[in-house]
C-alpha cells in the first residue's frame, strides 16, 4: 500500500517536502518505468532531498535537469555532475526496458499497462552522523523485492520476486557495490545537498491559522495553512486540557507553494454557547517556542454563508483530494486490467 501511494502521489505530481525529524535529512531517488500508459514517459527518475525535488529525468528529454536554484551549485565541486547523472539514467532505463518485460512474464501478464519502480536513497541524522540506506522494488504499485542491508540479503513479499532475491544474494559484488553507495556516496552528496540548499532546506514558516463553519450544524474547523516545515501539531483543548472526544485531526497536507496545510475539527453541537471561550486551538510547529492559539469565538468564525474566501479554500482542498481519489481510482482501473 506504502508503494502504492508514493507511485500516485508522485505520478500526479504532488508529493511535497517532508522530515521525519529536526536532524534527520534525506536523498532519494525514485526511478519509474512503464509500459501502455498513454501520454507519460516510459522512464522517469525523480531526486529528492527531504523530499523535496531536486532532479528530474525522463525518457523523452534524456537529460538530467536541475528543479531547485541552489542546485546549481553542486558543479562548483563536480563540473561533470549533470553529464555523469544523466549518463546514469540514460543506462538505468535501458536496464529497466529488460526489467519491465522479464517482471511481467514472472506474473503472467504481458499486455496492459504496468510499472516497475525502484526507490532507493538513505537518510543521515547531521547530529548523531548515524546513516541509514534503503531500496525497494515496486511492480504495478505493491513491493516485490526489498533489500535488508543490516544482513546483506533481500526479502521477496512475492512468491515471483523468490527467483530474483536467490540471483542477486549469490553475487556478492554487487551487495559491496550497493553498501559502499549506501555508507559513502550516498551521504556524501545527501550533506553537500543540504549544504547547499540549507537555506531552503531549514527555513521556517508560521502559518494563518482560521476558524471554519459550513453550517451552524457542522463542526468548527481550525484549519492552519502556508507552515513549514510540516512537523508541526495541532489540537483542541477545554480549560487548558487536550481535548479526545468530539475530535477529528486531519492529515497534514501539501500546498501547491511547498508549504502545507492541515485542519482539526471540533463537534460543537453539544456546547452551550456561553461555554465556548473556553476552548482553544492550539497549532505547534517544530522549533518555534510560541504557539499559535485561537479562541473559539462565533464572532471569528467564517462561514460560507455569504464569504467567497472559504469557498475558495474548500474548494481547493475538494478538487486537490478529487485529484488524489481520481488517481487511485486509475490505478486500480490499470491493475485490473492488466490482470
Amino acid at each position: 500500500m506504502k508503494m502504492k501511494m508514493l507511485l500516485f502521489l508522485l505520478l500526479l505530481g504532488i508529493v511535497g517536502p517532508h522530515c521525519t525529524s529536526a536532524r534527520t535529512h534525506s536523498l532519494m531517488y525514485f526511478q519509474t518505468a512503464s509500459s501502455g500508459v498513454p501520454n507519460f514517459p516510459e522512464f522517469v527518475v525523480v531526486g529528492l532531498v527531504d523530499e523535496i525535488e531536486i532532479t528530474h529525468y525522463d525518457s523523452n528529454t534524456k537529460r538530467v535537469v536541475p528543479k531547485q536554484d541552489w542546485m546549481s551549485n553542486i558543479t562548483a565541486e563536480d563540473p561533470q555532475y549533470w553529464e555523469t547523472q544523466t549518463q546514469i539514467s540514460l543506462s538505468n532505463q535501458q536496464g529497466y526496458k529488460v526489467d519491465i518485460e522479464n517482471v511481467k512474464q514472472r506474473f503472467n501478464q504481458t499486455g496492459g499497462v504496468h510499472i516497475v519502480q525502484r526507490m532507493i536513497g538513505c537518510d543521515w541524522d547531521d547530529e548523531t552522523g548515524e546513516v541509514k540506506g534503503y531500496e525497494h522494488h515496486g511492480f504495478d504499485g505493491e513491493d516485490f523485492i526489498i533489500l535488508d542491508l543490516e544482513t546483506e540479503s533481500w526479502i521477496a513479499p512475492k512468491r515471483e520476486a523468490v527467483l530474483t532475491k536467490q540471483k542477486w544474494e549469490k553475487n556478492k559484488a554487487i551487495m559491496a557495490q550497493l553498501k559502499n553507495y549506501f555508507t559513502q556516496e550516498c551521504p556524501e552528496y545527501l550533506k553537500k545537498h543540504v549544504n547547499n540548499g540549507r537555506s531552503s532546506l531549514m527555513r521556517t514558516e508560521i502559518p494563518s491559522v482560521s476558524l471554519l463553519q459550513k453550517s451552524p450544524s457542522s463542526p468548527v474547523s481550525c484549519h492552519a495553512t502556508g507552515f513549514y516545515p510540516d512537523r508541526a501539531i495541532m489540537f483542541w483543548t477545554r480549560d487548558g486540557e487536550e481535548l479526545h472526544d468530539n475530535v477529528d485531526h486531519g492529515e497534514i497536507l501539501p500546498n501547491h507553494d511547498g508549504s502545507f496545510q492541515m485542519s482539526v475539527d471540533l463537534d460543537v453541537s453539544s456546547f452551550p454557547a456561553e461555554h465556548w471561550d473556553k476552548y482553544r486551538c492550539v497549532f505547534q510547529l517544530s522549533g518555534v517556542e510560541e504557539d499559535h492559539v485561537i479562541v473559539l469565538d462565533s464572532a471569528v468564525i467564517r462561514t460560507n454563508r455569504g464569504n467567497p474566501l472559504l469557498l475558495f479554500i474548500i474548494g481547493a482542498v475538494v478538487a486537490a483530494l478529487a485529484l488524489l481519489i481520481a488517481g487511485i481510482v486509475f490505478l486500480i482501473y490499470r491493475k485490473r486490467n492488466g490482470q
